[in-house]
């Protein structure tokens, strides 16, 4: 049987999209967040728990889930186009223990990353000599980079792949199907349904490894990826602080950058654990953890408008329980900052054993409970790979 975007929907029945954020005000519900509204639901990816992260028909789900906004991880082509992918690996291959030797099957063939591969470009003979190995971030990667391709090579033959192949195995059934959107077409794609749908969908675009890619911008004498993605968003939403755009970095330099050169609200990334890569080039000894305490906070006052925070940075978990809310949200709050947590799935793997359902890692476990002390502790958005679980969590607190 032929699948469609269509059947595949009809799995998943949506309401219309003005009913969710009129039930939460009609209830009457007082919400923690900044604006007392209730969070906002961020498609990470696009609806990623349904079909292969960063295409128009992931984005477009995540819409029709309920989803507020839209997320475009960026990289760069080798012509210095946007386009929306996980990481600069288009496909990714294993290395020998030495990290200088790509490791191959007995037929010779390399062997793949198969939880960090996301286009079929792997399967394309043509591009056989495009397989690289190169540093990012510090750190040695063999794989097919999306910088050495131009913006038409990518549009001419590379298609998405479910990249948690094994593990989110019904996705796998529309791989190949859908080409590598470019910002230009995720814009696009945001502003026509906010017409079509009579309600805003802004779009929440992520620098991908931005001091890797000003390398690249640098020798290859092109714009920084920053001021290419302003030049797009200037263009389609104006340099407005209340634009329906967020921009989001790991690292913190560009964010400073891109403050003195736009309003668009900027959003710092804080993982669990480690430290921005700028700070590991600057000999800055802060880590992520010290961006997330009081003088942490008051320093990207200064720059950002939010942070988007590891979700154990906000409600942790041994593994088997949830704890009790860390004091980041309020600690935030206090200063004007927006607390967007991330990121939530559905599946047993990615929850706390008391909330895993059902047998097995794939296995749909209670996410809606598991994002109530969250809601509860007042997190302005979240990033999901299901939109319409996290709607319904909101939904469900609203009753």
């Amino acid at each position: 049987m032929k699948h469609s975007i269509l059947s595949r929907r009809s799995f998943f029945p949506v309401l219309p999209a003005l009913y969710y954020f009129n039930s939460a005000h009609a209830q009457g519900v007082v919400y923690k967040t900044l604006n007392g509204r209730p969070p906002l639901v961020i498609a990470h990816r696009g609806a990623s728990g349904y079909l292969p992260e960063h295409t128009l028909a992931a984005y477009a789900l995540g819409i029709d889930q309920g989803a507020d906004f839209i997320e475009p991880d960026l990289v760069l082509s080798k012509d210095g186009v946007l386009h929306a992918r996980h990481e600069p690996l288009l496909a990714r291959v294993q290395l020998e223990a030495d990290g200088l030797t790509i490791k191959r099957s007995a037929d010779g063939r390399p062997e793949l990353h198969r939880s960090d591969t996301s286009t079929n470009v792997w399967q394309l003979d043509k591009y056989a000599d495009r397989l690289a190995i190169k540093q990012l971030d510090g750190k040695p990667t063999a794989g097919w980079f999306a910088e050495d391709f131009t913006a038409a090579e990518l549009r001419a033959d590379i298609r998405a792949q479910e990249r948690l192949r094994d593990f989110r195995q019904a996705n796998n059934a529309f791989n190949d199907r859908y080409p590598i959107p470019t910002l230009a077409e995720v814009i696009e794609l945001a502003q026509r349904r906010s017409k079509e749908l009579k309600r805003t969908i802004g779009i929440y675009p992520e620098t991908k490894h931005p001091s890797y890619f000003k390398n690249f911008t640098d020798a290859k004498n092109l714009p920084r990826m920053e001021d290419l993605l302003l030049m797009q968003l200037h263009a389609a939403y104006g340099d407005k602080r209340e634009t329906p755009v967020f921009i989001q970095s790991f690292e913190v330099s560009n964010l400073q950058y891109l403050r003195t050169r736009t309003k668009i609200q900027l959003i710092q990334l804080l993982s669990a654990n480690g430290k921005p890569y700028d700070f590991q080039l600057s000999g800055d000894k802060r880590g992520y953890q010290d961006l997330a305490s009081s003088s942490g906070l008051d320093f990207m006052k200064g720059f950002a408008d939010g942070i988007g925070a590891h979700t154990q940075l906000i409600v942790p978990t041994d593994g088997r329980r949830l704890q009790s809310p860390t004091d980041l949200v309020k600690e935030a709050h206090a200063r004007g900052l927006l607390v967007h947590g991330w990121t939530f799935r559905a599946e047993n793997q990615f929850l706390p054993s008391q909330l895993a359902r059902g047998t097995g890692s794939a296995s749909r476990g209670d996410m809606t409970e598991y994002l109530r002390p969250f809601i509860e502790a007042g997190i302005d958005g979240f990033f999901t790979d299901h939109p319409d679980l996290g709607r319904e969590a909101i939904s469900t607190m609203s009753r």
